[in-house]
């Protein structure tokens, strides 16, 4: 709607993740690069926590993007699943020959014996698991037991948990301290100061098309860090509504009172 006032080709703030829009200040660059890292020389599971809205799901969209070309990525977005369904996901996600109601053993064989072949390919699988907070216990331990698919040097399965603080409060229980020995690099995302703030939102401006001066003054910036509290999928929505709202008063100058309209909203 507003997208010509501004001299846009594109929603700058859509809150679906969309790799064009990767932000990588506020440590998002340096997280993606260690990730990279670690799934590509690591051994263990990996996990990464941050709120809710934090950027957890963009950065999962950005590695299949970046990593190199012998890794095949896996992604599993609905992770509240029995130990036995979350096998059964991977298999499917994988397009493996096995029946639905097949038993676990038999699937995990056809997982083993898929792995075992892209190994001699030269390829490696890596399961992305998002809002992995939300898996049971048990499942957990199962993707434990899934991590220890492996050849004399070499695991054959590589794990990143991508979940909310939660997650971590579930990694302490002592029944599932044998995962938390298997996690060998932690990252955490954490929210946007003030600064980061600001280069967000122009970066991405300037992504979505827009060519003028700094649109976000130091006023406007504090108060979208305040009520954002820094997490980016807020800092979308309030920018996006604030845009709008000047759009409708015909200015191009964002103001605190279309920052106020917004958070209303």
């Amino acid at each position: 709607m507003y997208y010509s006032h501004f001299g846009l080709n594109q929603a700058p703030f859509k809150i679906t993740p969309n790799t064009e829009f990767f932000f990588s200040g506020g440590n998002r660059g340096p997280i993606l690069e260690a990730l990279i890292y670690a799934i590509t020389h690591g051994e263990g599971i990996i996990k990464v926590t941050g709120e809710v809205g934090s950027g957890k799901t963009m950065l999962c969209h950005m590695l299949p993007t970046r990593l190199p070309a012998h890794i095949e990525t896996v992604y599993i977005a609905n992770p509240s699943v029995s130990p036995e369904e979350i096998v059964h996901a991977i298999a499917f996600e994988l397009q493996l020959d096995v029946d639905r109601g097949a038993p676990r053993l038999e699937v995990m064989q056809a997982l083993h014996d898929f792995l075992l072949a892209r190994y001699a390919e030269g390829k490696r699988v890596v399961v992305f698991v998002e809002e992995s907070q939300s898996m049971p216990l048990a499942t957990l331990e199962e993707i434990r037991l899934l991590s220890n698919l492996e050849t004399r040097n070499d695991k054959l399965l590589q794990i990143v948990l991508f979940g909310q603080p939660e997650l971590d409060d579930n990694l302490r229980q002592p029944n599932i301290r044998q995962l938390r020995e298997r996690i060998t690099h932690s990252f955490r995302l954490e929210p946007l100061v003030p600064g980061e703030i600001r280069e967000y939102l122009m970066f991405r401006m300037r992504a979505a098309g827009y060519r003028g001066p700094d649109l976000f003054t130091n006023s406007v910036v504090k108060h979208i860090a305040r009520t954002s509290l820094g997490l980016t999928r807020r800092v979308n929505l309030i920018a996006d509504k604030a845009l709008l709202a000047a759009f409708s008063e015909n200015t191009h100058t964002i103001k605190p009172k279309h920052v106020e309209a917004a958070v209303r909203d």
